[in-house]
């Protein structure tokens, strides 16, 4: 088993990505490191996507979105290795 346990969290349907951002390939720290970049981009209350392909990033970028302020609204298992993970900047 893994020591790494992303919750699933399904975002609402009407959930519109105002940025997507593919972080397959890539490891901690450096998926939340781009996926805050790509935050700093976005107005307040506009949302990104990102997809990661590990449990580790599904687990601890949500982590650090949250401790950063801005919104986790999913953590969504794609297949048996991808993740949809949505954020609201604050």
């Amino acid at each position: 088993m893994s020591r790494w346990n992303p919750i699933i969290i399904n975002a609402p349907k009407e959930t519109k990505p105002d940025f997507e951002f593919d972080l397959k390939g890539e490891v901690c720290p450096y998926t939340f490191v781009k996926s805050k970049l790509a935050l700093e981009m976005l107005e307040p209350s506009q949302i990104l996507q990102i997809v990661v392909d590990n449990d580790e990033s599904a687990t601890n970028v949500p982590k650090s979105m949250t401790n950063e302020g801005h919104l986790v609204l999913g953590t969504e298992k794609l297949n048996e290795k991808d993740w949809l993970l949505t954020f609201r900047k604050k």
